[in-house]
């Protein structure tokens, strides 16, 4: 969108602003400008809105030349541009709706849809019960919420913030950058100049810095300051000993004489060159199936006891419960009753047979008898016969001299345990 082409500015009074600035900011981007003051950022920003003309170089906006643009269509082309300054710029006469209406006025928009600009942007900066009050009624930030509106009235494609939060307070002017955010992100492009370092470093935007009339940094997602600038310098030896701290000696961290080349910090390194003195012997401790040597106390301080019969039969069961077999030889004599503990599959004897208590039987309970199938058959037949028996019993009964009317007979109600289990497979 935005195009700098060697672009140099030289005031009257001889002071070089710029010496040959070129970047490109595509549609669409969040871009901070930020430098010391004097560095040219302004001057930067006032070559956009054609207050300052470029001594040397070009500058395109949408590919068109605004270098050498007639100062008739200076109007037009500050009709696409939403300005914001430092000082707000209100005229203290005018209410805070006139305020954002002028600018439309000038432009020429109509008033019907003026007065319907105007009563979004005062929504959209939260100013809307504002409307009829006046600028020195107004906080600072409430003011150039009311700068923000005027810019955005025409809806312009590009917003040029210079300082917009230099006289504010931090909590306002998180509260108008995020106000900013937002009108980029429906598509504006936007450019701040800004002294503000927290602020840049929070929302990680484009930064081009500007340091006497050059860019000296142009980077992506990044902070105000660079980040070699970010990070703390080492400490060095000389800084420990001028702060009165003690060095340790024979203690390197990378930087030891031994280590000449990257390999040397392998596992292949001769250990042995490196054999630390230590004040007690470590005692042999070997894994696997290797032996295990205990050291021997002295003879005064040896207390054999043995071990209580339940400690006996938990230490068979541990030894018991060892995946791999394995054998412990102790030189320590401690009577535990047993002759030999045998690891994995073996099972521990012990000569303590008086310890071992009797386990009571327990009688298992039978199991529930499933019935075959033939059984299930043959059930099934049983329960049919007795069935046509006794049907013709009661229809001999009726048939019988004397017998009362079928009507008034009752049928006997035969009943037949547990046939409602059988099911016919067959059928």
């Amino acid at each position: 969108m935005i195009q700098y082409y060697g672009v140099k500015k030289t005031y009257k009074s001889g002071v070089e602003a710029l010496k040959g600035v070129s970047f490109e900011i595509e549609t669409g981007e969040f871009v901070f400008v930020i430098g010391k003051s004097g560095s040219g950022k302004s001057t930067l920003l006032k070559c956009i809105t054609k207050e300052e003309d470029p001594t040397e170089g070009r500058v395109t906006i949408d590919n068109f030349d605004i270098t050498h643009m007639s100062r008739l269509l200076i109007p037009v082309l500050r009709r696409n541009i939403g300005m914001i300054y430092q000082d707000f710029r209100l005229i203290e006469t005018k209410t805070v709706e006139e305020n954002i209406a002028f600018v439309g006025e000038v432009v020429g928009i109509p008033k019907k849809r003026l007065a319907q600009s105007v009563s979004i942007v005062l929504n959209v900066v939260g100013l809307k019960d504002k409307a009829h009050t006046y600028p020195q009624e107004l906080s600072g930030g409430e003011q150039q919420r009311v700068a923000i509106a005027r810019a955005m009235v025409n809806n312009p494609k590009l917003i040029v913030a210079d300082e917009p939060t230099g006289n504010l307070d931090p909590e306002t002017s998180e509260s108008i950058m995020a106000l900013l955010l937002d009108i980029n992100r429906s598509g504006t492009t936007v450019i701040v100049c800004t002294h503000d370092s927290n602020m840049v470093d929070r929302m990680k935007k484009r930064v081009i810095e500007v340091e006497d009339g050059l860019i000296i940094r142009d980077e992506y997602a990044s902070g105000y300051a660079q980040e070699a600038e970010n990070r703390p310098a080492p400490i060095t030896a000389q800084q420990m000993i001028d702060a009165g701290m003690d060095i340790p000696v024979g203690v390197s961290f990378g930087d030891d004489p031994a280590f000449e080349e990257d390999r040397d910090y392998g596992d292949d390194f001769d250990d042995e060159q490196y054999v630390h003195q230590a004040t007690i012997a470590p005692m042999p401790v070997m894994f696997g199936e290797q032996e295990f040597v205990a050291p021997v106390p002295a003879e005064e301080e040896l207390v054999p006891q043995a071990p209580e019969p339940e400690e006996a039969e938990h230490e068979a069961v541990a030894a018991v419960s060892v995946e791999e077999p394995r054998t412990v030889v102790s030189n320590i004599p401690v009577d535990t009753g047993v002759d030999e503990f045998v690891f994995g599959d073996a099972v521990a004897e012990s000569k303590t047979e008086d310890i071992a208590e009797p386990e009571e039987e327990i009688e298992e309970e039978p199991e529930a008898r499933v019935p075959t199938k033939a059984e299930v058959k043959e059930a099934r037949r049983r329960a049919k016969e007795a069935a046509r028996i006794a049907k013709q019993e009661a229809k001999k009964a009726n048939s019988a001299p004397g017998a009362e009317s079928r009507s008034k007979v009752r049928k006997p109600t035969v009943q037949f345990p547990d046939l409602d289990i059988l099911e016919d497979d067959d059928e």
